[in-house]
């Protein structure tokens, strides 16, 4: 068990007057139990309901209520409630309709002393199923996905790094160590099970069992999510085929070389995303907030982690040939890692990635990620090679009406002047790709130490 970022962000929550029961979403294995686990070490008196098992599950098919509700878990558990210091968790609530129904109770009788979590898998798609929903306006909702670059230093110990990267600007001999443990994650990645047990070895070779059997997992998951056996098919082709696509551009019809109309491998891939075991990243067209995705535009794939597609799209043994990220599958691997840090950071927000596009019979641009900010949409560019090369963004910086533009590569932090071909001057911050968990960071110190009116 090893520290998570979504601590904070849990305490925030609990430390509300009358907090509404809190749905904490993610896939499978990515560590949504354990985190409640080490946030229960904040309260006297924990109570962990696991809904898959029977007994647990019975106490909300008696019809009983609220009230009758704590004195029976509270008997069955041989506990009672302290008022405002009770952590009630509800594990793999989506197996029982009754407590999802309960949640709105819960806060409309006990949110002033008592505090729920409720987590599951494949939440959106068991509940649609059964026609259940969470109670509108009475829950509120959380996001975990794999472990970020932070929080896989901390898994391994690495305390020296770990000080170096959280020192803002970060110390220039600091580089080349971050940059190793930052190939080295981009390798790994952040499945939290992987993870442990690379910091006990250091060893990825004896990660191939630990992948393999959360593939085979979530490829058995299919009939869950699956309403017939020929939806499962075209599920089970989407999840085997995603890893191979990952970071790139996808269409639906025919996705992964396969038969499967638009029509049928959309509804499958927009189910894997239900679960959380990929994201759909629709690409748009402005150069203000909001960045409003142009769903008729084809979709950018981004896999639940980049471990995961290493290992699936055979990639780990191009990780020890090259020195830098984009060096190998079309820098498709170092624009993935990056969307995955992204998304980490969002435990609030289910949509935060976005790119930005520019399609034309004769000249297409593609930045990789817009970053919001205020009232600005930042362009970042995930990319080596001198500033020249940099087409794209320097469209979208003719476009907008601000100066601002980052480039996350291999190399050093510095911001340069820089200008368009058609002659707009503007300002670059090249930082190097480990520093994706701090974007926003660094993107406020760019604007802020910019000269007035920039």
């Amino acid at each position: 068990m090893f520290n998570r970022n979504i601590l904070t962000d849990l305490r925030h929550w609990a430390g509300q007057e009358r907090p509404k029961p809190l749905i904490l979403r993610g896939a499978r294995q990515v560590g949504k139990t354990t985190a409640v686990q080490l946030f229960a070490d904040d309260f006297e008196r924990f109570i962990h309901l696991n809904l898959e098992r029977e007994a647990d599950g019975a106490h909300f098919k008696r019809k009983l209520s609220v009230q009758e509700l704590l004195q029976s878990i509270c008997l069955a558990k041989n506990t009672q409630i302290v008022p405002g210091r009770t952590l009630l968790f509800l594990d793999e609530i989506q197996q029982v309709p009754e407590a999802v129904t309960m949640l709105r109770y819960l806060y409309e009788e006990t949110a002033d002393r008592l505090r729920v979590i409720a987590a599951g898998s494949l939440l959106e798609t068991m509940l649609g199923a059964k026609q259940i929903s969470f109670p509108v306006g009475r829950v509120q909702y959380m996001f975990l996905h794999p472990l970020t670059f932070e929080e896989y230093l901390q898994a391994l110990g690495e305390r020296a790094a770990l000080e170096a990267y959280h020192t803002v600007p970060f110390p220039d001999f600091a580089h080349p160590v971050l940059l190793k443990h930052y190939h080295r994650y981009a390798l790994v990645g952040g499945m939290p099970e992987v993870v442990a047990v690379y910091a006990q070895s250091r060893d990825v070779v004896q990660l191939a069992p630990i992948y393999r059997s959360l593939m085979t997992a979530y490829q058995e998951d299919v009939v869950k999510y699956a309403r017939s056996e020929t939806a499962a098919q075209v599920i089970r082709h989407a999840i085997e085929s995603a890893p191979f696509e990952a970071g790139g551009r996808i269409k639906f019809q025919g996705f992964g070389r396969s038969h499967y109309k638009s029509r049928e491998m959309g509804e499958a891939l927009r189910t894997l995303e239900r679960a959380m075991l990929l994201k759909l990243v629709y690409p748009t067209t402005a150069v203000k907030p909001p960045p409003m995705a142009d769903l008729k535009k084809a979709p950018r794939l981004q896999f639940l982690d980049t471990g995961l597609v290493n290992y699936r799209a055979g990639l780990q043994g191009e990780f020890f040939k090259y020195e830098e990220l984009h060096a190998f599958h079309q820098g498709r691997i170092a624009e993935h890692i990056v969307g995955q840090e992204l998304l980490a950071a969002a435990t609030r927000d289910t949509a935060p990635l976005a790119f930005w596009v520019k399609e034309k019979k004769q000249s297409n641009a593609e930045v990789d990620f817009l970053l919001p900010h205020g009232n600005l949409l930042l362009p970042v560019e995930v990319k080596a090679g001198p500033t020249g090369t940099l087409r794209s963004l320097h469209q979208f910086i003719d476009h907008t009406d601000h100066g601002f533009a980052i480039r996350l590569h291999a190399g050093p932090l510095r911001a340069e002047k820089a200008h368009t071909p058609a002659g707009k001057n503007f300002t670059l911050l090249n930082m190097p790709y480990f520093l994706t968990g701090l974007l926003t960071k660094y993107a406020l110190r760019l604007i802020e130490g910019a000269p007035s009116g920039t």
